[in-house]
Order: structure tokens, then C-alpha cells, then sequence
């Protein structure tokens, strides 16, 4: 059985990023590699900090 505590949540968040509840290590497309605790991921594809949300979805009336 799984230790609750070391499981990682994702939340959806209406017409807003993915929410990570937890440590996460995240390996980028150039091969560095960041620790973050609790992310918050892009799904409307404006955000200046891909992956990371920077809060472009309402700026641009995003919808999920």
C-alpha cells in the first residue's frame, strides 16, 4: 500500500492551469532539470513561462 503522503495530487482548475500538490522534479525539453513544490501547469498555451502558468489564461478569456 501507498504512503498517502508521498502521493501527488493534480487538481484541474476551471478555465485555469493544472494544480500539483507536492514536491515534483521536472526534467525541461533542454534537459534541465527543476524542483518545484506545488506547480501550477499551462493549458492555454499563452503563458511566457511554459510549462509554468503565469496567469495568461485570463488575460485571454481561456475556456477548458
Amino acid at each position: 500500500m501507498e504512503n498517502k503522503e508521498s502521493l501527488i495530487k493534480i487538481k484541474v482548475l476551471p478555465n485555469a492551469p493544472l494544480f500539483v500538490q507536492g514536491k515534483v522534479e521536472l526534467t525541461l525539453a533542454d534537459g534541465t532539470t527543476v524542483v518545484k513544490e506545488n506547480p501550477h501547469f499551462c493549458r492555454c498555451g499563452a503563458s511566457k513561462n511554459k510549462p509554468f502558468c503565469d496567469g495568461s489564461h485570463a488575460k485571454i478569456g481561456f475556456k477548458d
